[in-house]
């Protein structure tokens, strides 16, 4: 199946799903609307002419205060039919909440995570949407643009 026919099979079943597309990145990306994207990747992932099994990688971009927005990007991959798809969600910066994919895919589960913990992306109905990598107490998102370290990690002299 070929770029224009999985446009053509989310138009039909989805039809205000597709916002624009980016045939000059690789794989070719779709950017869809925020409350398509979990019926569109149901249907990717269900679909017998698409079969997207994998969820290659979920990352979360923030394109800073002056853009006032993030994004969430998706790799997706059908290992029987050796296809690879992007599909990419803008956010509103200042309340950025997307639901999660882990009902398609588990491993959304530690990206999601990720995205949450790094970048304060909400994903609604994740199963334990919690930090990953920092310490619990940690205060704010350290990879948003606008991120300040906490006073503590100021104080802190390494010597050699």
């Amino acid at each position: 199946m070929q770029f224009e026919e999985i446009k053509e099979l989310i138009n039909e079943h989805c039809p205000t799903a597709i916002l624009s597309e980016d045939l000059a990145s690789h794989p070719n990306t779709l950017e869809i609307t925020k409350d398509s994207i979990l019926p569109v990747c149901q249907l990717l992932h269900e679909n017998e002419k698409t079969y997207f099994d994998a969820l290659s990688c979920l990352t979360g971009l923030d394109n800073g205060s002056k853009a006032k927005t993030m994004e969430v990007i998706y790799n997706l991959y059908s290992i029987p039919y050796d296809l690879h798809l992007a599909l990419k969600v803008i956010l509103d910066r200042e309340k950025p909440e997307i639901e999660s994919v882990t009902s398609i895919w588990k491993a959304a589960d530690w990206h999601e995570r990720e995205s949450y913990d790094l970048l304060g992306i909400t994903f609604g109905n994740h199963p334990d949407l919690r930090r990953i990598l920092l310490p619990a107490d940690w205060e704010g998102h350290p990879l948003k643009k606008d991120y300040e370290e906490q006073e503590f990690y100021h104080d802190i002299k390494v010597k050699y």
